[in-house]
């Protein structure tokens, strides 16, 4: 598995990150364990989680999992933001709330620094500064190495950039947005705020959910129900049934089979190969409920789509583009033929 720098920092990381949100929910300890396993004599050294992934759990068990490793052979991600119990205090990006979770997940984890922590969300009812000196101090006393946002809009990222830059503090070393061919709007502003800033793209959900792993055909009348879709339908997630069962999904699946056919790989290798190769990607997180599922993902390193699947592909998910973001385009981008 190939190596890339986190945006422009120093920071190595493998070209796939490992994602544990299933970790202590669907997939079990000791299965966690051999998946860990796996993806490390895969090459992989990027390990991501949250402290809210199963209540802590998923931080827990890759805790566990890194006591019987050499720590600084792998760059485990984490994140803070939302609620962790029902006190006032207990949600948010306040000074008191950042503190008192970084103490938790270095519990949980069971190290003494987090390479690189994130904020999961922006946070309206904190001002920013309290947040971005609060991150910048942790830097400092070296509990955290590297620090980053998820799931920010445009603006708020520029925003975030711009007063790091203004105050001389930490920056934010990358962003990890949603990123898939069923979700590209990404593009319109993140994207490029990431490459003008020097920032480093991790996406989540390269498979939508399951949308783009293989399971899913035209002509389908509701979803597997193991499925996560079916989960979502039930829970009211975004990557429900209702949502996305329409053309424009079904003619972006149409096509990631007729490239998957091309190049002798799987859809899920092929979706997750071509954000490996779009502008600024460092490394899509997989996500793996199971060992087939990571031996599938896994795949997806190593090789590389041609110039015109990739075309194929961008012009079968490309979306119609609105104001302003048509101001400049081709009539053929406006139209949604090709972004």
């Amino acid at each position: 598995m190939n190596f890339r720098h986190v945006g422009k920092s120093g920071l190595r990381v493998s070209e796939l990150c490992l994602g544990a949100m299933t970790f202590g929910r669907e997939t079990s300890e000791e299965d966690s364990f051999r998946i860990m396993d796996r993806f490390t004599q895969g090459g992989g050294n990027f390990i991501d989680t949250a402290d809210v992934y199963t209540s802590g759990a998923s931080e827990e068990i890759v805790g566990k999992w890194l006591k019987s490793q050499r720590r600084d052979d792998y760059v485990i991600a984490t994140k803070v933001r939302f609620a962790m119990g029902s006190g006032p205090n207990d949600v948010g990006l306040s000074r008191k709330h950042i503190l008192a979770g970084v103490e938790a997940s270095l519990r949980r984890l069971g190290t003494d620094y987090i390479d690189l922590f994130q904020v999961h969300a922006w946070d309206p009812k904190t001002p920013l500064e309290e947040t971005l000196s609060t991150l910048n101090e942790l830097v400092r006393r070296g509990l955290v190495r590297y620090i980053g946002a998820s799931n920010f809009r445009g603006w708020q990222l520029q925003k975030a950039v711009d007063v790091s830059r203004q105050h001389g503090w930490e920056a934010f070393v990358c962003l990890q947005p949603q990123y898939n061919l069923l979700a590209r709007a990404t593009e319109y502003e993140l994207i490029q705020v990431c490459q003008n800033e020097g920032l480093g793209v991790i996406p989540w959900s390269p498979l939508r959910g399951g949308w783009l792993s293989g399971k899913f055909r035209r002509g389908m009348a509701e979803p597997p129900k193991d499925s996560r879709v079916a989960i979502a339908e039930e829970k009211g997630w975004s990557e429900s049934w209702s949502v996305y069962n329409n053309d424009h999904t079904w003619n972006v699946i149409d096509e990631l089979f007729n490239v998957a056919e091309q190049s002798g790989k799987t859809p899920a290798q092929v979706a997750i190969n071509w954000l490996l190769q779009k502008p600024g990607v460092t490394a899509p997180i997989i996500g793996a409920r199971t060992m087939e599922q990571l031996e599938t993902n896994l795949g997806a390193s190593g090789w590389a789509l041609t110039s015109e699947q990739m075309e194929q592909l961008d012009q079968a998910s490309a979306m119609p583009v609105s104001y302003p973001y048509d101001r400049g385009a081709t009539r053929q981008q406006r139209n949604g033929r090709d972004y």
